[in-house]
């Protein structure tokens, strides 16, 4: 559906602008936002490969199972049935501890694999458990101690100081991982 509300929007911008005599206009707006992209995408490039080289010497020095086992008796408080399976708590650790450090690809498949083991448990097939819900919360507001996707954006567009947002982040992703957590067990009380 959004497919097709851009392709909307871009036809008549397109439409509008050669029907009032601004072809021109148009065609060196298009050259010159793709020629920006490719440099951005270029630039973001090297430092991303920086960044995950760095996160990938965090998670083989042992650093993302040292968060895991702090992160561990605070899971079991929040989540009910989860808590009672080791292989699903352990897959639910380890997707926010990867995705406490930036590594959202390796995050990717231990979320796939609680998701996994939490179906496992429901009894009501295709419908989402609470802790499945609060999983999916978690997930979305995960705490960012080092928001390697904004960093390589900032530092991409020539920011003075990329690094300066990873305070904000950590606060802002903090606030939203509580909140989402305190509302899920708010809802989970009355649906």
């Amino acid at each position: 559906m959004i497919n097709y509300i851009w392709y909307f929007i871009l036809a008549i911008g397109i439409i509008f602008g050669l029907a009032f005599g601004k072809g021109a206009v148009i065609s060196k707006a298009i050259v010159s936002s793709t020629n920006g992209s490719v440099e951005l995408v270029v630039g973001l490039m090297g430092i991303m490969c920086l960044w995950c080289g760095i996160m990938k010497i965090a998670e083989k020095s042992g650093l993302t199972e040292k968060i895991a086992k702090l992160l561990k008796p605070v899971l079991k408080l929040i989540f009910k049935d989860a808590s009672k399976n080791e292989r699903v708590l352990g897959a639910i650790v380890m997707n926010l501890t990867a995705n406490m450090m930036g590594l959202s690809n390796a995050a990717t498949p231990f979320g796939i694999k609680a998701m996994e083991e939490m179906d496992k448990q429901n009894v009501e097939k295709g419908t989402a458990t609470n802790d499945m819900a609060l999983f999916l919360v978690l997930n979305a507001t995960c705490i960012q101690f080092i928001p390697t996707t904004v960093i390589s954006i900032r530092a991409a567009c020539n920011s003075q100081n990329p690094g300066s947002i990873i305070i904000p982040a950590i606060v802002t992703t903090g606030i939203a991982s509580v909140m989402g957590v305190v509302y899920c067990k708010i809802l989970q009380r009355f649906f």
